[in-house]
């Protein structure tokens, strides 16, 4: 059963966020009398247990819950099908399918149909139910507006999965609307944003919408709300971070097993316990999963998620030999108050073990991941990249992969990387990949090509190589990184063993004394604009509107800056904004928005598969 107290943990309550989207999900049903199917549009299911628990929709009469598929509708002996979607044209066509499907059953309809479209309505989708014949079939066509969904109690996204391939290839500005007023939906629940910062050109689109939107609905009236700043960022402003290799706890678990809503399934048979091998009890599986909900709601998640993988051993070394000593004192004997502390604390002590027990063998499965060759060479190609070494010439390994029919995402991955990194291919060198990747591909591959030329993320090398500007401005490798520091991290290079996120390393300086007006020189170098806007005109005790250093040091209650990533952001760069956030010195607290969690795996698909 879900659980969302871990919430509101943090001086902006996430809570509200989930509140908000389950009052807007029992509305709906609320409306529908009777016994009712809700019939999902199949990206929505995960996000949906986020914001609502089963049992609350059991209240509401909802029997079951099915993914939205073309054919007949399940075999269920209720009154209402409320179809809940996207607008997504195929959706619309499998509904209309399900819809004539009834139809064929019997000349008049045994079923209401309800559709509501998240968030909002399209017309397009109505144009195409229409022309299927079926427009006419539902009771009700409204919206639900559910624009955000809680992850933890500093992470919320609006699981939008295609925002990047929506902008840049197919020059669709939809998710930039949908940004703006799931920020003005925080307003409305946090209060109004003073300050707003930036950089990328849809980045600034987005802040001119948001301005637009609260003013129209007067949202906020005057009064500065709970967060002080938000910083609205592209992706495209820093592409080598959301290609990289994460090599953070959460990070790694996310690349390998996937991190869907805040679960994850792994192979069932490594969690099994050895009593049920001794006793010959039924063994998992290979494939079966075992799924696991990873949140702040468990302390040892929370204590080993942001930390470079290198120091995950050391905590979990040091929790075997406290569960151990705990374990001891519980023998030999005791007195009645003795006795009674000892109960009191069993629960917990179990907990404990547990969570012991899951953690070590996740870290295990991730160890033998990252122990394989094939991973130590590939990190090592990527790094090469960071150091902006060899990056006018073809790749040996890069050709390697090719030759020997390597998954092409992780050919195409190194090639983007090379790209980023040097402002662009030399004409030789990616015409020699092109030759290459099609020989052993097939002319298939170029429509993947196609598509990240199209991005930007591979293109012809042409003007100043600002990548290795900013690495050495901004310090993005740290060239005599040690191992201790992936355990006692003073930097947040630590999330990738020496690189810095840029993205994170921007955060970072805006929150030096001159603020955002002193990153106008570093920021030049990205050929994206940068802006520094507000919202009210007073927002500092001294009237004046001050950089966010000087405002922090006029109170010691932490500042919140709400950070927007449109095109979607890594769990290394959350688990950097959370080191940064925990430096007493910054006395900052960060809630990260994004439209995705993504991953180097997740970016790439998400441009070059349908």
């Amino acid at each position: 059963m879900a659980d969302f107290s871990h919430l509101v943990t943090s001086k902006v309550n996430i809570g509200l966020v989930q509140e908000l989207a389950c009052n807007e999900l029992l509305n709906i049903l609320d409306k529908c009398e009777g016994t009712k199917v809700l019939m999902w549009d199949e990206s929505l299911t995960g996000p949906t247990s986020l914001i609502a628990k089963p049992s609350l929709l059991k209240e509401r009469n909802v029997v079951k819950m099915f993914p939205i598929k073309p054919g007949d509708l399940p075999n269920v002996e209720v009154r209402n099908f409320i179809f809940i979607t996207r607008p997504n044209l195929q959706l619309m066509n499998a509904i209309a399918s399900n819809i004539h499907s009834e139809e064929r059953k019997s000349k008049v309809y045994s079923k209401n149909f309800h559709l509501y479209f998240m968030p909002a309505k399209s017309l397009l989708c109505e144009d195409q139910l229409k022309l299927k014949g079926v427009l006419g079939s539902f009771q009700v066509i409204d919206n639900f507006k559910c624009q955000l969904f809680p992850f933890d109690s500093d992470v919320v996204s609006m699981e939008y999965c295609d925002a990047y391939k929506e902008l840049y290839i197919e020059g669709d500005l939809t998710c930039l609307h949908q940004s703006a007023a799931a920020l003005c939906t925080l307003q409305k629940l946090y209060g109004k944003i003073p300050k707003i910062v930036g950089k990328g050109r849809f980045a600034e689109k987005v802040k001119e919408l948001v301005k637009t939107m609260t003013f129209n609905e007067n949202v906020g009236g005057n009064d500065k709300g709970s967060i002080d700043q938000l910083i609205i960022l592209d992706r495209s402003i820093d592409i080598l971070s959301a290609l990289a290799t994460q090599l953070t706890y959460e990070g790694l678990i996310d690349e390998f097993y996937g991190i869907n809503n805040t679960t994850v399934s792994f192979p069932a048979e490594k969690f099994a316990s050895p009593s049920e091998d001794i006793n010959f009890s039924r063994v998992a599986t290979s494939s079966e999963k075992k799924q696991i909900m990873l949140n702040s709601r468990e302390e040892l998640y929370v204590e080993l998620r942001d930390k470079n993988f290198n120091a995950v051993g050391r905590v979990l070394s040091r929790l075997a030999k406290f569960i151990t000593s705990a374990a001891n004192e519980r023998h030999g004997e005791k007195t009645i108050q003795e006795l009674k502390k000892i109960v009191e604390t069993l629960p917990k002590f179990k907990a404990n073990e547990t969570s012991f027990s899951t953690h070590t063998t996740i870290a295990t499965l991730i160890k033998d991941h990252i122990s394989q060759y094939e991973f130590l060479d590939e990190l090592s190609c990527e790094q090469h990249f960071m150091m902006c070494v060899d990056l006018d010439k073809s790749n040996d390994y890069i050709e390697n992969m090719i030759y020997k029919q390597k998954p092409i995402e992780k050919v195409l991955r190194l090639i983007c990387m090379q790209s980023a990194a040097g402002n662009g291919l030399k004409q030789k060198v990616l015409d020699s990949y092109k030759k290459e990747i099609i020989h052993s591909y097939g002319m298939d591959s170029l429509l993947k090509l196609g598509k990240l030329e199209k991005s930007g993320l591979i293109r012809i090398q042409s003007g100043s190589r600002s990548y290795n500007i900013l690495r050495k401005t901004l310090n993005l490798t740290v060239e005599d990184f040690e191992d201790f520091q992936e355990v006692t991290p003073k930097d947040i290079s630590y999330v990738h063993s020496f690189y810095a996120p840029l993205s994170i390393r921007i955060i970072e300086h805006s929150m030096k004394p001159l603020g955002w007006s002193g990153l106008n020189d570093i920021l030049s170098c990205i050929p994206e604009p940068s802006f520094e806007d507000y919202q009210m005109t007073n927002i500092s005790s001294s009237g004046r509107r001050d950089s966010l250093v000087s405002e922090i040091s006029q109170s010691d209650i932490p500042k919140v800056i709400l950070v927007f990533f449109i095109g979607g952001c890594t769990f290394a760069e959350i688990s950097a904004l959370r080191f940064l956030s925990q430096q007493e010195e910054n006395n900052v607290e960060f809630v990260i928005v994004t439209t995705k969690i993504i991953n180097k795996n997740t970016f790439i698909s998400s441009i070059i598969n349908q």
